[in-house]
């Protein structure tokens, strides 16, 4: 960011005993955290002297420097110069054990989304180049089209080596051996040999399958998985000297082998199958794949399913040359989601300050804002959407609407529709999306009445969670022109002014005032209503605004950034929109304690520049969801 914290991580890093001595660096919410080959280097003394600097903690084996808010800034310039020492900028995660569903589709979602852009800035290319032909503008046998479609094909075709490379950085093996690998595939020779048909025989004993694989996706997904394992064995048994030639050497020669007769062809055959299956699901069941996106893709994406199940789409264009499985239900269901949201925020003035800039975002593919902040925490907009998802997207697959390029799923994306040379694709997405959004718009009304009318009759909201005491709506501006506002607790406990916190970083108040709770109970909710800004990687600390512009942040324990968030489930992800007393997730304290830490949770205001007041209101215990703080300015 700013070169301003160049001179201070500098000094830093030589009072550190230099970049020699570092044998790791990363950084929490407070503080820059070393790993230091000789704590006896460091200058401790020196350190706390420099100005930006609030002090020095030793714990866990780490060398921790107190910086404050700042502390990303800083680390930025520090990584800078220790980053060859294998620098992180989050805490070093181990790995996490996960069920086989959970790594499945973290594998895939890591190997897919980084290609995304290309693939959606092609396609946009595609939809361009179908107008032009449309209103005539350009004749599909110029020498213009011809270019124009180069633009685009060319990720389309190359799509083997950008998966390689992504894959191989997700399966941490060299993603540019990886990328060579799917070069050979791609070679113009081997094309011609495809093309002549004549049988391919290695060494006159090793006969290579004849496939083409430009534009494929399976057979590299194979190769680099097997070069993940080869190239580490390789890599921890030949000497480092002789390592940069022959590591690259011998990779090339195995996984080009293996690449062409074994691995190569499998994959190839499982494409075909693949998209036979696309085919039969097409001609005789068009409608599924549509209505279960459709309806279901909010709960998808609350679980994360839905990372395993897009790449389906850009899959089945490989094969087929159209996406049915996942563009038409995923765009259908946003445009649902959308509604259900502007809805809302015309007939419920409440929540009227997050549901329309929800729904504008929704409308243009983005759905965590409306889901997370409207419509999942009101119900009955879920509902609706669903509902009407669900029937928008049986249209759709009625009516065996495809797009032809990979892009987002918004209102722009209608464009992707248009393809074999026909406008009825993109006729039929929107006659869909239509549907779609008029019955959730009729059923939004229609069950937010009904929710209301129960609300009134049972006289509390029947839910489990905290009543919401939204921040933004509870600022007051008194006579004399101050505005006071509230901050309840965001977990059950014992509380304390957090100058009594057992972390010098948090009862110094450099970080802020407000207050340190400890906790009887795992469950986090949202201690105002706002937008989630920071959420740390390793799930430990949150910092929401709220609506009025008060900044807290949440932080669940004393260095439990060293448990590289195993003990804590997070329900919510940055720029999500959260009301007070939301669930935001859990933590387990019994395991905090068990790894020797303090669950010890801080509530700060970190602005409190901003506010002249800021006030503890209980004493001894307090639940989630009561009033902990008053601000006030």
């Amino acid at each position: 960011m700013s070169s301003k914290y160049e001179p201070l991580a500098h000094d830093i890093v030589r009072l550190v005993g230099g970049k020699e001595n570092v044998s790791q660096a990363y950084h929490c919410v407070t503080r820059l955290r070393f790993i230091l080959a000789d704590e006896g280097k460091a200058d401790e003394d020196a350190i706390n002297a420099l100005d930006g600097t609030m002090g020095v903690i030793h714990g866990g084996g780490q060398f921790q420097v107190v910086i404050g808010p700042h502390v990303a800034n800083v680390f930025e310039e520090v990584e800078k110069l220790v980053g060859a020492t294998g620098s992180n900028a989050e805490a070093p995660v181990a790995a996490e054990k996960k069920s086989p569903l959970d790594a499945v589709i973290d594998f895939v979602a890591g190997t897919f989304q980084p290609v995304i852009p290309a693939l959606s800035g092609a396609g946009m290319v595609k939809a361009v180049m179908a107008l032009l032909v449309v209103f005539n503008l350009i004749d599909s046998a110029s020498q213009t089209y011809q270019m124009l479609n180069i633009f685009a094909d060319g990720v389309f075709y190359f799509l083997p080596i950008m998966l390689a490379f992504t894959e191989a950085q997700k399966l941490k093996c060299n993603p540019i051996l990886a990328a060579a690998v799917a070069a050979m595939m791609l070679h113009p020779n081997w094309s011609a040999f495809v093309s002549a048909g004549d049988p391919v025989n290695f060494f006159g004993a090793i006969p290579f399958t004849l496939a083409s694989y430009g534009s494929s996706v399976i057979p590299i997904i194979l190769v680099v998985f097997v070069q993940s394992f080869v190239e580490k064995w390789l890599n921890k048994h030949i000497p480092n000297a002789v390592n940069l030639v022959f590591v690259p050497m011998l990779t090339f020669l195995v996984m080009g082998t293996l690449a062409f007769s074994v691995l190569g062809p499998i994959g190839y055959i499982v494409g075909e199958w693949l998209a036979v299956f696309f085919t039969f699901l097409s001609e005789n069941a068009a409608w599924v794949p549509a209505v279960l996106i459709g309806g279901l893709c909010p709960v998808m994406v609350m679980f994360g399913i839905h990372n395993g199940i897009a790449p389906l789409g850009p899959v089945q264009m490989a094969q087929l040359g159209y996406d049915s499985i996942w563009g038409p239900g995923n765009i259908v269901s946003n445009m649902c989601q959308a509604t259900a949201g502007l809805v809302v925020s015309l007939r419920d003035p409440n929540h009227r300050e997050a549901a329309l800039p929800g729904s504008i975002t929704a409308f243009m593919g983005i759905t965590e804002p409306i889901l997370y902040g409207t419509n999942l925490p009101l119900k009955y907009p879920l509902y609706a959407a669903m509902i009407g998802g669900a029937a928008g997207g049986l249209y759709a697959g009625l009516s065996q609407t495809h797009r032809f390029a990979t892009g987002s799923g918004g209102l722009p994306a209608v464009l992707l529709y248009i393809g074999d040379d026909t406008m009825m694709h993109m006729v039929n997405i929107i006659i869909a999306m239509v549907i779609g959004s008029v019955i959730t718009a009729i059923l939004t009304f229609v069950l937010g009445n009904i929710f209301d009318r129960r609300e009134k009759t049972n006289g509390s909201n029947s839910s489990t969670q905290p009543t919401p005491v939204p921040a933004g709506e509870d600022a007051v501006v008194a006579n004399d022109g101050a505005t006071t506002t509230t901050c309840v607790s965001p977990v059950t406990g014992i509380v304390h002014p957090v100058s009594e916190s057992a972390d010098v970083a948090f009862s110094s108040l450099v970080m802020g005032d407000g207050a340190a709770i400890d906790p009887t109970d795992g469950t986090v909710v949202a201690p105002v209503s706002g937008v989630v800004t920071v959420l740390f990687p390793t799930k430990h600390a949150i910092g929401i605004t709220s609506d009025d512009g008060a900044e807290i942040l949440i932080h669940i324990g004393i260095d439990t950034v060293n448990l590289e968030g195993k003990p804590f489930t997070m329900n919510v992800a940055q720029g999500d929109r959260v009301t007070a007393g939301q669930r935001l997730g859990t933590f387990d304290i019994k395991a905090i304690e068990d790894a020797g830490y303090s669950a010890q949770t801080m509530v700060l205001v970190t602005n409190k520049d901003a506010w002249g007041t800021v006030s503890l209101v209980p004493n001894g215990t307090v639940n989630a969801g009561d009033q902990l703080l008053e601000l006030s300015k």
